[in-house]
């Protein structure tokens, strides 16, 4: 089963992605960098407000694709989106790292990677629940509607 995202459900979508992610990664990167709490606190809210913007835009490229295409969401399908979604996040977020921190291109990258590897089983793992949770709730709903 699979219903049509208003534009305000993909906000919240990715705006509980997002403060998840960054409740996580602020005070684990600050620990894992020697940064304080601050520093790597701002790193990351700049960083989660591209990646809130590219998942929005992303998750309406990935549902036109499903629609157009008629595929499942299946645990592959996750996969692979999360995996298109972090190469595409990669691609901006290096530069501000780099910049940010002070460090090189390349040290940027490494970290960045460190980071995907965080994210790619989040991002499978959040938007599996979610859509599962999602589901849940659509079919309690028309069932009350039935009834």
């Amino acid at each position: 089963m699979h219903h049509h995202k208003s534009v305000t459900e993909r906000f919240f979508h990715a705006l509980g992605f997002e403060v998840l992610a960054i409740a996580i990664c602020a005070p684990l990167g600050a620990w894992l960098l020697g940064y304080s709490l601050g520093h790597i606190g701002l790193l990351t809210l700049m960083i989660s407000l591209i990646a809130m913007s590219w998942n929005m835009l992303f998750n309406l490229m990935f549902d036109h694709a499903q629609r157009r295409m008629g595929f499942d969401r299946t645990l592959v399908a996750r996969a692979i989106h999360a995996l298109v979604f972090e190469v595409g996040l990669l691609l901006a977020v290096v530069p501000l790292a780099a910049w940010w921190l002070d460090i090189g291109l390349w040290q940027a990258f490494v970290l960045d990677i460190g980071i995907a590897l965080f994210f790619l089983p989040y991002t499978v793992a959040f938007n599996w629940t979610y859509d599962h949770l999602r589901e849940r709730f659509i079919v309690r709903k028309i069932r009350r509607t039935q009834t």
